[in-house]
């Protein structure tokens, strides 16, 4: 699966119309119209499959965690209060799924950054990688990807999450620290230690380029 990165802002007429039909149908799904509570899945169901597939870099775990995140979403729909967007409080309840699941694979599967070159240069070639409004070649845009994937999986599940929610996915950083739960500044430190762990684990790859 390619990477999926950030879509365009909409403009705010826009944004203000899709927040009212998303209320619409979050009010009609805690009625129990099942096919409104289906529109909502239509909506984010490939959001919601890409940012756990790049935080597990697994189709089969990324699709279980998608769907388990889609039935505890209808299953609390009625302690939601609006308080956020429907797609954040989903956002949250997805990220707060996979972050469970890789803990219990670490429990599994021991993954250290021991031998991480904690000095590596900054590579601007690295910065452009990360960067959502990059073009790369064709020839070479699936073997980035791999690396990017594998160096990601070698996070922690705090500091992947942000990677993937800000540089995939394109999430502002307001709304990273409301899904995960933290302050702004929380989100930016762990923003720039995450892009400095990848910067070591891709040197080497970026070197041979």
């Amino acid at each position: 699966m390619g990477m999926i990165m950030a879509e365009p802002a909409t403009n705010t007429s826009t944004e203000a119309s899709n927040v009212s039909d998303e209320m619409s149908l979050v009010s009609r799904a805690r009625r129990g119209e099942m096919d409104a509570y289906d529109e909502l899945v239509r909506r984010y169901q490939e959001r919601i499959y890409a940012t756990m597939y790049h935080m597990t870099s697994n189709h089969e775990d990324a699709n279980d965690l998608a769907q388990e995140s889609f039935i505890k979403a209808f299953q609390a729909l009625k302690s939601f209060k609006g308080d956020s967007s429907f797609y954040t409080w989903l956002y949250r309840i997805a990220v707060n799924k996979a972050i469970n699941f890789i803990k219990q694979r670490r429990n599994r599967v021991s993954m250290s950054l021991n031998d991480l070159d904690t000095n590596a240069e900054h590579d601007p070639d690295l910065v452009a990688l990360i960067s959502h409004k990059t073009p790369h070649r064709a020839a070479t845009l699936a073997e980035l990807q791999e690396k990017l994937n594998a160096a990601i999986l070698k996070l922690s599940e705090q500091h992947r999450a942000v990677v993937v929610l800000h540089d995939v996915q394109g999430v502002p950083h307001e709304e990273i620290a409301d899904i995960m739960g933290c302050n702004v500044g929380t989100v930016r430190s762990r923003l720039f230690y995450a892009r400095q762990q990848l910067q070591g684990l891709l040197a080497e790859y970026l070197d041979k380029k």
